[in-house]
């Protein structure tokens, strides 16, 4: 590929809201892009990522990441990526201070309210929970409600995606008869940093090498948009026959890259804490990262192994933000060609230690008994959630489903009369996958009559 992006084009301030939205701007204080980030902060989306499955379900102990303290962690890694990678690429691209006003600060803003958004639209029950929802809609249960459905709307359904989900939450307006665009009204470039699989669940790509394939990254009821803005931005297209699919912002690298560093290092380190991992040998490969002189000698005395434990996942961090933003900055022109698509840490000298953490993790962290009996109760969970509202939706002539459809918050359901089978069941799973751990378990208890509500 010869045709490439441009970052005058990419870094754009022009924000996703109706036209006749009208800010005060206040860019001499804050700027467009940490504006961005305060929004999704004060969201309530965000907020509800407090009590929303990281690695261990519904933690007990103080020490375990939530999806909340993940996104936080990550948008810190995201930030020192964006800065030093925005420090190189004014240097390259002078024009871009000088023509659009884009300091250092802006890359990192950008990237760091991309990765504070990154779990944004995760089900409860974490990643289970995104294949508990599919499952449903591939039960024969689901089937009646589908028929109508488009080979696109049912693929959405059936492979469902937090990552499409929580594009929906940055750029949907409730009460569904709006059906404009807005959301948080954050601007064209971080939605864009957000999205790391920039295309619809069609066309399925098995196998495929390039990462930004493998999944999607919106629903039906968004493509439109992210179509205007991936115009807007002059991504490159991908897709043929209409369909909407492009190479990635370049700066969704670097989103990408700061979960990575995040979930591979603390996931472990919680791991570590809880007594999953034997300690020598986590912490032996913690080390193995820095690859220090043996010879070395450390000024500081660790009175616990947890104190270590914080040192060396400290300095381990800012290694990788490092030697990440170098990777990004030597493939820059193949980033803005296309032609560059893998995770920026698999280019890391330490990709086979961290491969090995990775290992370790899925055999002692990820599949814990603990974990995978409460993963499989998050399936019969949302899987009954589900049926129980779509069935309030679909059939309210019967007396038992309008007494649920009391029980889910009103915009979910108020729809117009022209709206279509699959936008309904959209509606739905998103009351569903806004909902925290606690909060999902606690209503199918009751609908089930598991757990009667009390009554003062």
């Amino acid at each position: 590929m010869t045709q490439a992006t441009s970052w005058n084009k990419l870094i754009s301030k022009k924000r996703f809201e109706t036209s006749d939205k009208k800010y005060s701007s206040d860019e001499s204080v804050r700027g467009e892009f940490q504006r961005d980030y305060d929004r999704i902060v004060f969201s309530s989306a965000f907020r509800r990522l407090q009590n929303k499955t990281q690695v261990m379900p519904m933690p007990e102990s103080d020490f375990v990441h939530t999806r909340l303290t993940h996104s936080l962690e990550a948008s810190v890694v995201g930030r020192s990526l964006g800065r030093i990678v925005g420090k190189s690429i004014l240097e390259r691209h002078p024009e871009l201070a000088r023509e659009k006003n884009i300091q250092e600060a802006d890359f990192g803003d950008i990237v760091a309210a991309a990765c504070l958004a990154h779990d944004i639209g995760n089900p409860p029950f974490g990643h289970s929970g995104e294949d508990a929802i599919s499952a449903y809609f591939e039960s024969e249960e689901a089937r009646p409600f589908l028929v109508s459905l488009t080979e696109a709307e049912r693929t959405d359904l059936q492979r469902y995606e937090g990552n499409a989900a929580g594009f929906r939450v940055l750029t949907y307006t409730y009460p569904a008869h709006c059906n404009l665009p807005g959301g948080l009204s954050l601007t064209y470039t971080t939605l864009a940093t957000f999205t790391k699989y920039p295309k619809e669940s069609l066309p399925l790509v098995p196998g495929t090498k390039n990462t930004s394939e493998k999944k999607y990254g919106f629903f039906q009821t968004e493509k439109a948009w992210f179509n205007t803005i991936a115009r807007e931005l002059g991504l490159l297209q991908k897709g043929e026959d209409g369909t909407v699919w492009y190479y990635r912002h370049p700066l969704a690298f670097l989103v990408e890259a700061a979960d990575d560093i995040c979930y591979r290092i603390i996931d472990f380190e919680d791991g570590l804490k809880l007594g999953l991992v034997p300690q020598a040998e986590g912490l032996q490969l913690l080390r193995q990262i820095l690859n220090d002189d043996p010879d070395r000698k450390s000024s500081l005395t660790f009175y616990d192994w947890r104190e270590e434990i914080g040192y060396l996942r400290a300095r381990i961090i800012g290694k990788l933000i490092e030697e990440t933003a170098q990777v990004f900055l030597r493939h820059e022109k193949e980033i803005l060609q296309g032609s560059y698509d893998k995770p920026l840490i698999n280019e890391l000298a330490c990709k086979p230690v961290l491969d090995g953490i990775k290992e370790l993790s899925i055999r002692l962290i990820y599949q814990n008994r603990p974990v995978l009996e409460i993963e499989a109760a998050g399936y019969e969970v949302l899987g009954g959630l589900l049926d129980a509202g779509i069935k309030a939706v679909f059939r309210p002539e019967s007396k038992h489903y309008r007494k649920l459809a009391a029980l889910i918050p009103p915009h979910y359901l108020q729809l117009p009369d022209t709206a279509t089978a699959y936008e309904r069941i959209i509606h739905i799973t998103d009351f569903v996958t806004s909902l925290t751990d606690q909060a999902a378990l606690s209503l199918y208890r009751k609908i089930k009559g598991i757990e009667l509500p009390r009554m003062y």
